[in-house]
């Protein structure tokens, strides 16, 4: 039997990356699985590769009618959320802070920040009717040790990482745990616009130096993480800002 047998996970950001890798370990655990991601194309990949324990649905995080359509569904379908990972984003590129427009600006809190919000809002209260749940959102390194050039990215998730705390501490009487995962630089869709520089084997090589163990993070890190997390065995875990940076913190 899976860690996560009969488990019903929406899973934002899903199509790929760290989002994808999650969806699958949470399938191959025994959970059904919403794939959620503004790319339905990607969202339909990743669920046809899961099969029939996964879902696709087009999801724009920063458009509360798509959040609330996603969890009405499953209430509808399944009578219950068990899983909730907060894994969509986006950063601007690496640049002068002040480079940086406003419409840019909002796009990156909206997206990373008043999601959750949103996804709160919709799924909390049935995690309370329902007797618990698990949140778990992704925030970042860069809220705990920020890298020049993506300040207003660096402060969104800084947001993440202290709201998940909060929500810990409000909502552990309700049986809801919310922890927050903190990943170093991964090569994911938005790997080149976090360096502000060409992918080339040199400045892979400039950021993996800052990264003690010597390696970029992989989605089967953040999975292991979200696995755990999400599962029994942590079942006495709320409020924990957990790095998966090699090192990269310390």
């Amino acid at each position: 039997m899976g860690q996560l047998e009969n488990k019903i996970a929406v899973v934002t950001g899903s199509g790929s990356g760290f989002g994808e890798g999650i969806a699958k370990l949470y399938a191959e655990e025994g959970a059904r699985v919403i794939v959620a991601d503004i790319n339905l194309e990607a969202a339909n990949r990743v669920a046809a590769d899961i099969g029939s324990a996964a879902r696709a649905f087009k999801v724009d995080v920063s458009n509360r009618n798509d959040i609330n359509h996603v969890v009405n569904h499953c209430k509808d379908e399944f009578g219950r959320v068990d899983i909730v990972v907060n894994n969509a984003g986006i950063t601007h590129k690496n640049q002068p802070m002040l480079d940086v427009d406003e419409a840019m600006f909002e796009r990156i809190f909206n997206i990373n920040v008043k999601s959750i919000y949103y996804m709160a809002h919709a799924v909390v209260p049935l995690m309370r009717d329902q007797g618990g749940g698990v949140i778990v959102n992704i925030g970042s390194t860069a809220g705990i040790r920020p890298r020049p050039g993506l300040t207003w990215y660096n402060a969104s998730k800084g947001a993440i990482n202290l709201l998940s705390k909060s929500m810990a501490v409000e909502l552990a009487p309700d049986k809801i745990r919310v922890n927050v995962i903190c990943p170093v630089m991964g090569v994911t869709g938005m790997f080149e616009l976090a360096m502000g520089l060409p992918d080339t084997p040199e400045n892979r090589a400039r950021f993996i130096s800052s990264i003690p163990s010597g390696r970029f993070c992989q989605p089967s890190d953040i999975a292991a993480a979200a696995l755990f997390l999400a599962s029994d065995a942590a079942e006495f875990i709320t409020g924990v800002e957990l790095p998966v940076d090699g090192g990269r913190t310390i």
